[in-house]
């Protein structure tokens, strides 16, 4: 039976998600595809996703889109990393910060080179290596591709922004080089009575929109993938008890700092999240721990700025479907599964998967080997990242209430356990093929939650104690100097985006 070629592909779903697959989807096929996004004004977005990860540049540069118009038309910031308040134990802090730390060498990696100093005595801090973190802490930021003069990168940044903005710059965009836009809400769902994939969606204006391929980008709601196609769930809450969320907005605070604060508490954690016109707030928790009216209020009494609206309460289950894309149908953001925004990677996996779909694209027909690949390919990378999250609670040291003490004794998935282990033993931590985070992001979550490997690389040994404490003093006093020279983070924003500092 000969497959039925794609070419009209219909978006269930505006927000972040469904505006990044549009706008993807006509960059590279707009000229051999139709495509419609169907949304409706009514039906709003969480919008919580509002700080990302570097490869979010790669998007931007994809799509053509210039980086000072992007910064004005989304109020947007920059990121340099995480700082994490309160996670290995009360009172305690370090960063997840992006880029390199200190040198890179054959064979292994800086990380057995500061451990042999510490062992020694010598008082260096990890994070004296990491330029993202100096610059960090004195709210700095320029563009710096190396360090002029030595062998050394630069600084590696992301962005902070208005997620609704973002949506509504990128709509601006894909409905400019052609992509139909349809306001409504869908009234009924059509399947074909034979092979069971979608073949239209019918509006409650009675419209009928037909499509070859639907993406649901519907959010918690998951419409097409789990309303109409009953796709299983793999829940995760296990591992990740976290189950609800309050976010609120506040007013804008100075200086506007390049990175995202992630704050503790006792059934939590508190993002915030500086933006030029505003800071994005909110507490992440579990039910089983707190009340949603405990969590509203400690929310309210930990700002740092007045509220801008009333706190809006999103629930969730941690998990992913059992098959992103199912017969017809490919889920895209939070249709597709929901990780906490505790690593910022929510706008990473939309990316991801429409680049991931753009790879598969069905040509003559979608076929079973295709879409079987791309699920294998989706379920590895939501493992990688659900392992990255639950090292975070895994290796808190805090025991001051339940829910800390409960993260630190549960077991964790085969795969964490392992990275775990050899980190401890040796020091060693090795990135899976096209894992997303480098193995310098798990060293700075392992060393700053207090886990300090009992060994050491034996390359490290051919420096005496004196040539270590020369090359670590020198390489601290280059991340210094650098600093020093850069400019202020709110000097590029008034530069670039026309803010005012």
């Amino acid at each position: 039976m000969q497959q039925k070629s794609v070419k009209k592909i219909v978006i269930l779903g505006g927000g972040t998600a469904g505006w990044i697959s549009a706008s993807l989807l006509v960059k590279i096929l707009g000229k051999v595809l139709d495509i419609t996004l169907v949304e409706s004004e009514d039906i709003g977005t969480i919008g919580v996703g509002e700080a990302t990860i570097p490869p979010i540049q790669s998007l931007n540069a994809a799509l053509g889109l210039q980086e000072e118009e992007f910064l004005r038309e989304t109020m947007g910031t920059i990121k340099l990393g995480i700082q994490f308040e309160h996670w290995g134990d009360v009172g305690e802090s370090y960063m997840h910060a992006f880029g390199t730390v200190g040198k890179d060498f054959p064979f292994c990696h800086f990380n057995h080179f500061w451990r042999r100093a510490d062992q020694l005595g010598m008082s260096f801090n990890y994070w004296d290596f990491s330029l993202n973190y100096q610059a960090s802490l004195q709210n700095k930021f320029s563009k710096l591709d190396r360090i002029e003069g030595v062998n050394l990168g630069g600084l590696t940044y992301a962005y902070h922004f208005d997620a609704g903005l973002y949506a509504r710059f990128l709509r601006k965009y894909s409905e400019s080089v052609g992509v139909k836009r349809i306001e409504g809400k869908v009234a009924t769902v059509q399947q074909d009575p034979l092979t069971g994939d979608i073949q239209a969606l019918l509006l409650q204006s009675g419209q009928r929109i037909e499509g070859d391929l639907f993406l649901d980008c519907s959010g918690l709601h998951s419409l097409l993938i789990d309303k109409t196609l009953n796709t299983g769930f793999e829940d995760w809450s296990h591992w990740l008890p976290a189950d609800s969320a309050v976010a609120v907005p506040s007013a804008k605070t100075e200086p506007v700092v390049p990175y995202t604060r992630s704050i503790a508490h006792a059934n939590g954690w508190q993002w915030r999240i500086p933006l030029q016109h505003r800071t994005g707030n909110g507490f992440v928790y579990s039910s089983k721990y707190c009340t949603d009216e405990e969590a509203k209020q400690l929310l309210l009494s930990n700002l740092d700025s007045q509220a801008l609206a009333e706190p809006r309460l999103i629930k969730f289950r941690t998990g992913r479907r059992l098959q992103q894309w199912q017969r017809n149908v490919v889920s895209i953001g939070l249709a597709s599964g929901f990780l906490e925004p505790l690593e910022s990677t929510s706008i990473h996996l939309i990316q991801s998967a429409v680049l991931r779909l753009l790879k598969f694209f069905p040509h003559l027909g979608i076929n079973d080997s295709d879409r079987a690949e791309y699920n294998r390919q989706s379920k590895i990378e939501f493992e990688q990242i659900r392992d990255f999250i639950i090292l975070h609670y895994k290796l808190t040291r805090r025991q001051d209430s339940k829910f800390w003490r409960d993260c630190k004794q549960m077991a964790v998935p085969a795969s964490l356990e392992r990275k775990l282990q050899q980190f401890a033993q040796s020091g060693l931590v090795f990135r899976e093929q096209d894992e997303l985070f480098s193995e310098i992001a798990w060293q700075q979550v392992m060393l700053g939650q207090g886990l300090l490997p009992a060994d050491h690389h034996p390359l490290v040994d051919a420096l005496t104690e004196a040539q270590l404490q020369d090359m670590l003093q020198n390489l601290k006093v280059i991340f210094e100097k650098t600093t020093e020279r850069l400019g202020s983070h709110q000097e590029f924003l008034a530069r670039v985006a026309g803010t005012r500092h």
